[in-house]
C-alpha cells in the first residue's frame, strides 16, 4: 500500500505554521495598541489646543498691527495709478532703479517701513516688445543688500542677480524673447522676506498681435504683512503664511475708494499679476465676462464663431496674464479675486462705467 502524505504535510509542520501565524499576528495586534497609546499621550487636549491657537498667543508668535480694513482714506488719498504704460519707442530700453528702505502709507492711515524700488510698492511697471533689450542700472540706496530678479530675462542667477552691497550699484541686460506679463523682485536671500516687505513689480513685454483698447490696465496682486511700529514684517510671519490683507497694486480696497472710470461699451484690458509672494489669484469683474483670455504667453480664448467666454483669470504666484471685456450697461462693476477670504481683506475694487454715483456696497455674481 502507498504512503500518501497530504498537501497540507504533517500535523507538526501544520502545528508549527500556526504557531508563527497567531505569534505574528499577536505582535502586530501589540504594536497597534502601542502606537494608540502613543498617539493619545501625544495628542493635546482640547484646552491646549484652545491655548495654542488662542489669538494672543498667535499676535506673540507673528507681531504685528492690525489694519482697519473698513476705514476710509484722506480726501487727499490718489490711488497708485492703473494705466498701463505704453510700450516706448526704439528697441533698447535704458532705466535706472533705486532700492530702498522707508516708511510709506500702506493703507488707510497706517504706516510702514517697506522695502522699495523706486520708492514705491509695488515698483514701476516695465513695457517693450519681444526682440527689445532692457538695460537695468539697479543702484542700492539702502541700508542692508539688494537686489533683482527679472522673470522675463535668460541670464545667469550668479551674475546680473547677485546681490549688491548699499551704495553699489551693476547693470543688468537682458533681450526679451518671449511675450506675458512677468515677474520681478529682488533676489537676495531670504527672497520671500524681500518680496514680503514689498520689493516686486512687473514688466509687460507685448505680444506681436496685441490688439488697440480703449482701457488698458495693471492689476497685481500681493499680501501684506503688518509688523511693530518702526519695524519690517518678519520672516517667520511670511513663512507661516500670516499675511493680514491681500490688494490690488499695494493698497487694500484702493479702486473702492477711488472707483476706475470708463464708458459702457468701451474695450477694457486688464494684465493681471500675481506677485504674491504665497497668495494665488482668481482675478473676477462682476457683471461681465472675458471674451479674451491670456495667460503665461498663450490665448486661452479669442472671439470666433464658438462664442466662448471666461469667468476668471486663475493664476498661481509669479503667473500673469490679461483678460479683455466691455460693460453692457452704465453702472458699478466690482473687481476681486474670486478666493473671497482675500477678497474680504483688501482685494476689491470698482469700475464706474458711466455716469452713476459711486457705492461702497458690494455684491457677489
Amino acid at each position: 500500500m502507498t504512503n500518501v502524505q497530504s498537501a497540507g504535510g504533517s500535523p507538526w509542520e501544520r502545528g508549527g505554521t500556526r504557531f508563527w501565524i497567531v505569534s505574528v499576528s499577536l505582535l502586530a495586534v501589540l504594536a497597534t495598541v502601542i502606537s494608540m497609546v502613543a498617539i493619545v499621550i501625544s495628542h493635546p487636549k482640547d484646552d491646549e489646543v484652545s491655548v495654542a491657537t488662542d489669538g494672543q498667543t498667535a499676535a506673540a508668535e507673528f507681531p504685528g498691527r492690525e489694519i482697519d480694513l473698513g476705514a476710509e482714506p484722506d480726501e487727499s488719498f490718489e490711488p497708485r495709478d492703473p494705466k498701463a504704460p505704453p510700450a516706448p519707442e526704439g528697441t533698447l530700453h535704458q532705466i535706472t532703479m533705486t532700492a530702498t528702505e522707508e516708511e510709506l502709507e500702506i493703507a488707510p492711515g497706517f504706516k510702514q517701513t517697506m522695502w522699495t524700488f523706486d520708492g514705491k510698492v509695488p515698483g514701476p511697471v516695465l513695457r517693450g516688445k519681444v526682440g527689445d533689450t532692457f538695460e537695468i542700472t539697479l543702484v542700492n540706496d539702502g541700508t542692508i543688500g539688494h537686489s533683482i530678479d527679472f522673470h522675463a530675462s535668460k541670464v545667469a542667477w550668479n551674475d546680473e542677480m547677485r546681490t549688491i552691497d548699499p551704495g553699489e550699484e551693476l547693470v543688468y541686460r537682458f533681450t526679451a524673447k518671449h511675450a506675458g506679463i512677468f515677474m520681478y523682485h529682488c533676489g537676495t536671500p531670504p527672497v520671500l522676506h524681500h518680496i514680503g516687505n514689498g520689493m516686486y513689480g512687473a514688466v509687460i513685454i507685448d505680444p506681436p498681435d496685441l490688439a488697440p483698447v480703449d482701457h488698458e490696465l495693471v492689476m497685481m496682486q500681493s499680501e501684506l504683512y503688518t509688523a511693530p511700529a518702526g519695524e519690517v514684517a518678519s520672516l517667520e510671519k511670511m513663512l507661516a503664511d500670516r499675511w493680514d490683507a491681500v490688494v490690488f497694486n499695494g493698497y487694500p480696497n484702493q479702486y473702492q475708494h477711488r472707483p476706475i472710470r470708463v464708458e459702457p461699451d468701451q474695450r477694457i484690458r486688464v494684465w493681471v499679476m500675481d506677485d504674491g509672494p504665497s497668495e494665488n489669484s482668481s482675478f473676477h469683474v462682476i457683471g461681465t465676462i472675458f471674451d479674451t483670455t491670456f495667460k503665461e504667453g498663450t490665448y486661452l480664448l479669442r472671439p470666433d464663431a464658438r462664442q466662448g467666454g471666461s469667468q476668471t483669470l486663475d493664476l498661481q504666484p509669479a503667473q500673469g496674464g490679461f483678460v479683455e471685456f466691455s460693460f453692457d450697461v452704465a453702472g458699478l462693476y466690482p473687481f476681486v479675486t474670486h478666493k473671497f477670504s482675500s477678497a474680504s481683506i483688501g482685494a476689491v475694487g470698482l469700475f464706474q462705467a458711466g455716469d452713476v454715483a459711486p457705492d461702497e456696497g458690494g455684491a457677489d455674481s
